[in-house]
C-alpha cells in the first residue's frame, strides 16, 4: 500500500536516481529526483517534502562527506520538519554519527537492498515522535550536541576510529589517554552516539574543576540537609547518567579517598547519596579520560591499581597532532569553513606559504590550539588571507619562493588524489593506477614517495 508522503532523492549518479525512483514510486505518493545539489534549496523552497534521501559525496568531494553534511544543514534550515536519510558508498561510523548529530533521521550505505532502504525511510518518517520522547540533555553534558567531527585520514587516526567502531557496540569501560587538546571528549561523544545508549543521557564531569570537599556529593548526590548548603535533594552525576554514558574527564585529579569510593560504586553498580542510608542502583557506561600517565601514578602510589584495572577494559590513546601532520591541511580547511560560517566571513583563505609552515608546526596545544588559531585569524582577518603571526614567529616565518609553494601544493594535491583513489578502489593498485592515468610502476613510486 502506498504511503502519502512526498520524497526527494538527491544524488549525482543517474543510475542511483533511476533505480530509487522506480522502487520508491511503488511505496510513496510522490517521488522527485535531483542530479544537481545546487538546485536543492530552490526545490525545497518551491514545494514541501516529507523526506529527503541525500547523498553524502558529490563530484567535488568524493569521500569526506563534507558536501553532504553542508546540504543536510541547508535542507533543515529551509524545511525544519524535513526528515533526512543520508546515503554514502563510503560508510564510516564517525560520519554517520556526525550526520545524526546535525539532524539526520537515519543513515544507509550504498549499495543497499530495497527492503533495507524502505525500512530506513519509514523509520525516518517516524523520527519526530521518537525525538520528542528523548530526555533533554543538561548543561553539564558539555560535549552533547557538538557538530565538530573527528577528522583524520592518517593511520593513527584511522586506528582510533576503528577502535571506536568496535567498542561502541559493547558496554565495556573505556579509558581515553592523550595530551590536552587531542579530542578525548569528542571520542567519548562518538562512542556514546554510536552505542545502544545513544538515546539516553551523556553526562560529562570535569574532575579537575570540582571542589574536593564536594566531589562525593557531585558524583553520588546528596539528601536535603546533608550539609549546610544542601537545600534540596540532588541526584548526582551517576544518577543523571543512568541508562546512558558518564564521562569522567581529567580522572587523575581524583584523590585516593575518592578513588576508593568510585571503585566501590563501579563494583557494586550502586551509589549512596551523601546523607542517605539507602543505596541507589545505577546503570551507566563509564568512559574516563586523562592527559596524565596513570601507570606512572600507580607506580608512585597516587592512583589505585585496582581502579585502573576497572576503568581500562579498552584503552584508546589519541595521537598528538605533531604525530599526524598529514591531517593538518584537512583540519585547517574544516575549521576555516566552520569559523567563516560562524562569523559570516566569506572568501577567506590560507596562503600556500602559511599552509606549509602550519603543517610543519608542532602544535603543542594539538587540535584545540589549531582550532583557536584559525578562529582568531578569521576574526582578525583584514583581507582575504588569514594571518597566523600569533603563533611562534620563528616557526612560521621561513621564507618560501613561489616555485617552492607551487611544488608543495602540487605534491599535496597529488598525494590527496592518490589516497582517495586507493580508498575508493579498496587498495587495488591496478584499478587506482588506471583511474589516475598512471602505470602501476609510476603509482608504486608515488606510494613510496608519500609513504602510503
Amino acid at each position: 500500500m502506498k504511503q502519502s508522503y512526498a520524497v526527494l532523492v538527491l544524488d549525482d549518479n543517474q543510475d542511483i536516481l533511476t533505480a530509487s525512483r522506480i522502487f520508491l514510486k511503488q511505496h510513496f505518493g510522490h517521488v522527485s529526483t535531483l542530479h544537481e545539489p545546487a538546485q536543492l534549496l530552490s526545490t525545497l523552497s518551491s514545494q514541501p517534502f516529507d523526506l529527503l534521501l541525500l547523498d553524502m559525496n558529490f563530484s567535488r568531494d568524493t569521500q569526506s562527506g563534507e558536501e553532504g553534511l553542508f546540504y543536510l544543514k541547508q535542507a533543515l534550515q529551509t524545511q525544519p520538519t524535513l526528515k533526512v536519510v543520508m546515503m554514502t558508498a563510503y560508510a564510516a561510523l564517525p560520519l554517520a554519527v556526525r550526520a545524526m548529530q546535525l539532524g539526520a533521521a537515519n543513515f544507509i550505505a550504498k549499495p543497499w537492498q530495497n527492503e533495507q532502504l524502505l525500512q530506513s525511510l519509514m523509520q525516518a518518517l517516524q523520527h519526530t515522535a521518537q525525538q520528542s520522547s528523548l530526555p533533554q540533555k543538561s548543561a553539564d553534558s558539555a560535549a552533547a550536541g557538538t557538530d565538530i567531527p573527528l577528522l583524520g585520514n592518517s593511520p593513527a587516526m584511522q586506528q582510533v576510529l576503528r577502535t571506536i567502531d568496535k567498542v561502541a557496540a559493547t558496554d565495556a569501560n573505556v579509558l581515553l589517554l592523550g595530551e590536552s587538546g587531542t579530542g578525548k571528549a569528542l571520542v567519548a561523544q562518538a562512542i556514546h552516539q554510536a552505542s545502544k545508549r545513544a538515546a539516553k543521557p551523556f553526562v560529562s564531569v570535569d574532575m579537575g574543576s570540582l571542589n574536593a570537599g564536594l566531589l562525593e556529593s557531585e558524583l553520588f548526590g546528596h539528601k536535603k540537609g546533608a550539609f549546610t548548603d544542601a537545600k534540596a535533594d540532588y541526584a548526582g552525576r551517576f544518577v543523571q547518567a543512568n541508562a546512558g554514558t558518564l564521562l569522567l574527564d581529567e580522572l587523575a585529579n581524583l584523590a585516593l579517598p575518592q578513588q576508593a569510593k568510585l571503585l566501590t560504586a563501579l563494583q557494586n553498580r550502586t551509589v549512596v547519596p551523601v546523607g542517605a542510608s539507602q543505596r541507589v542502583a545505577v546503570d551507566i557506561r563509564l568512559i574516563c579520560a586523562t592527559n596524565e600517565n596513570l601507570y606512572q601514578a600507580v607506580a608512585e602510589g597516587s592512583f589505585r591499581q585496582d581502579l585502573l584495572y576497572r576503568i581500562n577494559t579498552v584503552e584508546i590513546v589519541l595521537p598528538p597532532l605533531r604525530a599526524r601532520k598529514d591531517d593538518i591541511p584537512l583540519l585547517l580547511n574544516w575549521y576555516l569553513q566552520h569559523y567563516s560560517q560562524k562569523y559570516q566571513r566569506g572568501g577567506l583563505q590560507i596562503s600556500s606559504s602559511d599552509l606549509r609552515a602550519l603543517q610543519h608546526y608542532d602544535w603543542p596545544g594539538n587540535v584545540r590550539q589549531l582550532a583557536h588559531a584559525v578562529e582568531r585569524a578569521v576574526v582578525l582577518a583584514g583581507g582575504n588571507t588569514l594571518d597566523f603571526s600569533q603563533l611562534h614567529p620563528k616557526e612560521l616565518a621561513a621564507p618560501a619562493t613561489p616555485e617552492a609553494d607551487t611544488d608543495f601544493l602540487l605534491e599535496f594535491v597529488e598525494e590527496k588524489t592518490i589516497r582517495q583513489a586507493l580508498q575508493y578502489y579498496q587498495g587495488n593498485v591496478s584499478q587506482a593506477a588506471k583511474a589516475l592515468g598512471l602505470t602501476r610502476g609510476a603509482l608504486y613510486r608515488r606510494l613510496e614517495k608519500y609513504g602510503l
